[in-house]
């Protein structure tokens, strides 16, 4: 028996309106993926959108939260007039999927102050795109707790991004920068 576990859980991230029109979508691949590339169902724009559309056809106005479609396991949210959907392999463990999906939704919450709609998302949509690139990075979940996810969207800058742009330009701190980093380097040379 051999398990074919991988971090690359998530195909895609989708958000239509209630038209079926595509508010946002991401769909991930395994950089070092073993299957043909003709024979992903989301290679080109035109299949991701026909996918898009036959999966709206399918979960438009029905009461559930996950689905097997196409070979797929598809968690989605209705809301006002948006749905979000979370695409999962067919072998996925879905309570991993749904944590994830229901933290995404969570922050989503949390940022767009309870108004999850298509105005919000469209005028939020700079913190929609973070929280979700937050959550899942190349299809690998790496943050499930909605608290979290918006606190690193939203949160203060860094003490050292608030350096960064206290740089000194003139001549003398150019000099003292390169001397800065001729130094680092000598030192990791030696380290060698």
């Amino acid at each position: 028996m051999s398990l074919n576990t991988s971090l690359y859980t998530v195909k895609a991230v989708v958000i239509l309106d209630n038209e079926a029109k595509r508010l946002y979508a991401k769909y991930f691949k395994p950089p070092h993926s073993a299957e043909d590339a003709t024979a992903s169902p989301f290679q080109t724009l035109k299949s991701q959108q026909s996918f898009e559309t036959a999966l709206f056809k399918k979960t438009h106005k029905i009461n559930s939260d996950i689905i097997l479609f196409d070979n797929h396991i598809v968690l989605y949210k209705e809301f006002a007039d948006v749905v979000i959907y979370l695409v999962g392999d067919l072998n996925e463990n879905e309570v991993l999927l749904m944590s994830c999906f229901s933290g995404l939704v969570e922050a989503f919450n949390i940022l767009l102050k309870n108004a999850l709609d298509k105005k919000s998302i469209t005028e939020n949509y700079d913190m929609v795109v973070l929280a979700i690139d937050e959550t899942i990075d190349d299809g690998i979940i790496l943050e499930t707790d909605s608290a979290v996810i918006a606190s690193r969207v939203t949160g203060p800058p860094s003490a050292d991004a608030i350096n960064l742009a206290k740089i000194d330009l003139s001549e003398k701190g150019l000099f003292s920068a390169f001397n800065f980093a001729r130094a680092k380097i000598g030192e990791r040379l030696q380290q060698l």
